[in-house]
């Protein structure tokens, strides 16, 4: 078999385990039981070893084991273990050469790239010899400036073998007529690029069994009305933030227009981290059981808009999240007054966490007050978690709520963590005074505990 790489290649850093000098001493000598195993079955076992790296070594231990790694069915690689990029791109481009001359099946590949200015494309091509094989994980990590980003080959967006997808930084074109991916269950899409809306929209719906979606978003990325629609979907994270280490002035950001739009009649899990958008709406939320959102307002009666506040916002008008059990909620002062009415349209919630967002209130906080007791505070909240808890009046109105109306409520934790410490969070000699009040009310709940943390 051809000797396709050089010593620099195989080993870059020329960092051996401790007892290679006495294994290839030893491998010399006497020939092991697991050498006479088929290739198949070696391979295989290579490709359970954590990199293709240490894959790799096992080529030092006899002429049997030298080109072994070259047929495992997955191949992860980091830049970092190589010398330079030029090594690494040789590499990669030899070890795909020879699984193409051999026929051998890729199941997986894992890659993390970074390039500067001066290295020519590379990742392109990479995917597009792949995807024409029976690839099950793509895993692509391209760590660039957004001016470098490459493209997606049309290739990837046929490939019906494909399970597990992750694409992070890369620019994806307007391939949305041809996208066919019957079999992908899992998608990440990390600070890509997105020829327009309609891209991205198309390659989400173009996955019929889809599970779990997850898009971290920067800004810019040429979407401007973000819209998730499948039928499959059960979990869902999506995060938008302002690129880093990229030669973009946020002040040229517009918000107006931009929004998004969720349906997914399936959705179990969702957690949404988006303070840039204009409107958030969700339709279907009836399967939702377990939400990690920031602000949740609406505007009609089939939909949950996660709007910041809006002083003519009606909460009365939120659809009801029968199922829902696990809720954390990001709320600014303003909306504490509506805490009640989204505790109602939440009548089997069982946890809460919530995080303040707001430093220090002036002046005499606001009594939190309803009509009525919401149902879940009288039959299944049994934990409440207050984040950046600093015993501040407004702070202590909201615990004083749960303690005084919660009838089956097993713990309340008030989080006054180091890291919130450090913000300037911090518990005055009146918040302890006040923290002795809080423990002296009385309690529906005898099983209820306060704890501080």
């Amino acid at each position: 078999m051809e000797d396709f790489f050089s010593e620099e290649e195989l080993f870059c850093d020329h960092t051996w385990p401790e007892d290679y000098f006495f294994t290839k001493r030893y491998s010399r000598r006497r020939e092991d039981a697991i050498s006479k195993l088929p290739d198949s079955l070696l391979s295989q076992i290579l490709s359970h070893l954590p990199t293709t790296k240490e894959a790799v070594r096992t080529s030092v231990l006899s002429k049997r084991w030298k080109s072994l790694y070259l047929l495992i069915p997955s191949l992860v690689l980091n830049a970092n273990e190589f010398p330079n990029h030029n090594s690494f791109v040789s590499f990669i481009d030899k070890f795909l050469a020879f699984s193409k001359e051999q026929n051998s099946i890729l199941h997986k590949l894992k890659l993390s790239v970074k390039k500067n200015v001066n290295d020519p494309p590379c990742v392109t091509r990479w995917l597009d010899s792949v995807s024409s094989s029976k690839l099950n994980h793509l895993d692509v990590e391209c760590l660039v400036n957004r001016k470098l980003l490459e493209a997606i080959p049309r290739s990837l967006y046929v490939c019906h073998t494909l399970v597990y997808l992750r694409l992070h930084r890369v620019s994806l074109g307007e391939f949305v007529d041809s996208v066919s991916l019957p079999c992908l269950k899992t998608l990440v899409l990390e600070h890509n690029v997105y020829a327009n809306d309609v891209t991205l929209e198309s390659f989400i719906s173009s996955c019929p069994v889809l599970e779990d979606l997850s898009i971290a978003r920067m800004v810019p990325d040429n979407i401007k009305f973000l819209r998730v629609c499948s039928k499959s979907l059960t979990s869902l994270h999506i995060d938008y933030l302002f690129g880093e280490d990229d030669d973009f002035d946020d002040k040229g950001f517009g918000r107006d227009g931009t929004g998004v739009f969720i349906d997914a009649p399936r959705l179990e899990y969702l957690k949404f981290e988006d303070d840039l958008s204009d409107s958030k709406v969700i339709t279907n939320s009836g399967s939702l059981t377990n939400v990690n959102i920031v602000y949740v307002f609406g505007e009609n009666d089939d939909t949950a808009d996660f709007l910041h506040y809006n002083n003519e916002f009606d909460p009365m008008l939120l659809p009801q999240f029968c199922n829902l059990s696990r809720l954390k909620l990001k709320v600014p002062k303003s909306c504490l007054k509506m805490l009640p009415t989204l505790l109602e349209r939440c009548p089997n919630l069982n946890s809460l966490v919530l995080v303040l967002d707001f430093y220090k209130s002036n002046g005499k906080a606001r009594k939190i007050r309803a009509s009525s007791v919401p149902r879940c505070l009288q039959s299944s909240l049994e934990h409440v978690e207050i984040k950046r808890f600093n015993g501040e009046a407004a702070r202590m109105e909201v615990a004083r709520y749960f303690v005084e109306n919660s009838m089956v409520l097993k713990k309340l934790v008030l989080d006054i963590g180091c890291s919130t410490m450090e913000k300037g969070f911090y518990i005055t000699e009146q918040g302890f005074s006040m923290f002795r009040d809080l423990l002296a009310l009385p309690r529906p709940s005898s099983a209820c505990q306060i704890i501080l943390k």
